[in-house]
């Protein structure tokens, strides 16, 4: 992986020109009374050094005459490693992970100013290590206050992140491997957990099962909080309490990924906790994956982002139209967005690094930027008709069979030269509930 990380350092500093970004890990955070969270690095930081410590900074310049790649990070301590385990060190990481210079990070006001005094322009993100953005502000200040003297010195601040869009939308092949085994590990986990859903179970056995799975199979842990929403709970996008009984006739959601190496998976599914399922439950179920298949056509090398979640809305709102959920011609629905009431999110996000993962969306000029194959996208149209749903003005009051149900499903999508890939295919979509079920539901 080292000469991977070289490849896209050096993208980096091609585009920097002469010009020095500085990169800052992710922090140690504290949850209560000094009990850490689990470490978590910052995204670009790992993208560009595969660097997984606190308490560390990336210095990447073309204005250097010898060093292009300087790491700052924290020394070999026996005493502090005793506590927090073992560290790189600083002579481990320059053989390790092929910097020309590191230093110890309490060296950094000291070593840092002779790789930005040369530059053109500083690229760095504020973040939310305040402390460090004031450090980099001084150093701008006082260079710039040098400047008119000697002539050369950094005029300007970008944003670092901004910069990191361009490079991380598109996926390497080694990236793509690390996220074809992270949907492999979640689709065990959501074959596994379909197979054991039964009435009484609580939504935490399911979840349960699903993360163990996860790290069984060596993904770091879920990539986001595991959703497992049985019944009117799945109206609730965000739902995580995951606490309540499966009743029998109710529709489960599940929405959850795994990360591996830091890239993750995010699939969501909705199927019967028994044998039987509603006809309401049927034909919002039916309407969500029309969408989602109307979506994923779209999602083509050149067509824009917004295409695809431009078909699934215009396939929802025709059809709450059609079953008498919403009224009104659909076009003039959608510009209103009336349909929010039942489809209030997007379609979908990119991912990798980051479950929503880097990628500018739309440029300045309002325009949507299109669909470039090695990106990987999710496709996660849904419906979700609350239990306390209330009409708007002008809009028909839904009889209380329909409330209640929660429908997403999601699948994450690899687009290709020629079109896309379904890279979650391996999880059904299919309710599989038979006409002898769904007869005696009634």
């Amino acid at each position: 992986m080292q000469s991977e990380y070289r490849q896209r350092r050096q993208a980096v500093l091609k585009a920097i020109g002469q010009g020095t970004a500085i990169f800052c890990s992710a922090p140690m955070a504290v949850m209560h009374n000094d009990v850490d969270h689990l470490f978590r690095q910052d995204s670009d930081f790992f993208y560009l050094t595969g660097f997984n410590e606190p308490g560390a900074v990336a210095v990447l310049t073309s204005s250097h005459d010898e060093h292009k790649f300087v790491l700052f990070v924290q020394p070999k301590d026996k005493e502090k490693e005793t506590w927090s385990g073992y560290r790189t060190g600083v002579e481990a990481a320059k053989e390790r992970y092929g910097a020309d210079e590191v230093y110890p990070i309490d060296e950094l006001d000291e070593k840092l100013t002779p790789y930005v005094m040369k530059a053109s322009r500083l690229y760095y993100h504020f973040g939310r290590d305040r402390a460090f953005n004031d450090r980099v502000i001084s150093l701008w200040q006082h260079l710039l206050r040098k400047m008119t003297k000697k002539g050369e010195g950094p005029v300007a601040i970008e944003d670092a992140k901004l910069l990191m869009q361009q490079f991380r939308r598109v996926k390497s092949p080694a990236e793509l491997e690390k996220i074809r085994q992270a949907i492999a590990i979640t689709t065990e986990a959501h074959n596994t957990a379909r197979d054991m859903v039964r009435p009484g179970l609580y939504e935490y056995e399911i979840q349960a099962v699903i993360e163990n799975i996860f790290r069984r199979e060596g993904a770091l842990g879920p990539a986001y909080p595991s959703i497992v929403a049985g019944g009117k709970n799945a109206c609730i996008l965000h739902y995580v309490e995951n606490n309540q009984p499966l009743q029998d006739g109710d529709l489960l959601l599940i929405d959850a990924g795994c990360a591996y190496d830091y890239y993750n998976a995010d699939i969501t599914r909705t199927f019967p906790v028994g044998d039987r399922c509603s006809e309401e439950q049927r034909i919002l179920y039916d309407l969500v994956l029309q969408a989602q298949l109307a979506a994923i056509e779209q999602v083509q090398p050149g067509l824009p982002f917004n295409a695809f979640h431009d078909a699934a809305t215009k396939v929802i709102t025709a059809g709450l139209v059609e079953l008498g959920l919403l009224k009104g011609d659909v076009d003039k629905l959608i510009e209103e967005k009336k349909h929010k009431a039942f489809f209030m999110h997007g379609t979908g996000h990119f991912l990798g690094l980051d479950v929503h993962d880097a990628g500018i969306l739309r440029n300045l000029d309002k325009t949507w930027q299109p669909f470039a194959p090695g990106n990987v996208v999710t496709v996660e149209p849904g419906i979700y008709i609350s239990p306390n749903y209330e009409p708007e003005e002008g809009q028909p009051v839904i009889e209380d069979r329909w409330h209640g149900i929660g429908i997403r499903i999601e699948d994450d999508l690899l687009v290709t030269e020629t079109g896309h890939e379904v890279l979650t295919s391996g999880v059904p979509k299919s309710l599989d509930v038979s006409t002898k079920a769904l007869a005696a539901s009634h």
